[in-house]
């Protein structure tokens, strides 16, 4: 084998072992972009889950209060109901 083959095949393995790690190197950039896309698809409904979480929040919040105010309404009548029961 001349110089000039051998420098060749050693060149041509070099050439091969830089395809696969481009290779490698791709699968590697496809697979954390999916993994990107998941992230932020999850975020996304996280955000979404969170939006819905507080307006619930709120509504019952809304609701806690109304019922409040109508026991208080209630106890006021029967406040006064009682009162009216022991004068007469």
């Amino acid at each position: 084998m001349s110089a000039t083959q051998v420098k060749f095949e050693q060149l041509e393995k070099k050439l091969r072992k830089a395809v696969e790690v481009f290779k490698q190197a791709q699968a590697e950039k496809r697979a954390i972009e999916r993994e990107l896309e998941r992230s932020k698809a999850d975020s996304k409904q996280g955000s979404k889950s969170s939006a819905a979480l507080e307006k619930e929040l709120q509504a019952l919040r809304r609701e806690r209060e109304e019922v409040r105010s109508r026991i208080a309404k209630l106890v006021e009548q029967i406040e006064l109901l009682t009162k009216l029961d022991s004068a007469g």
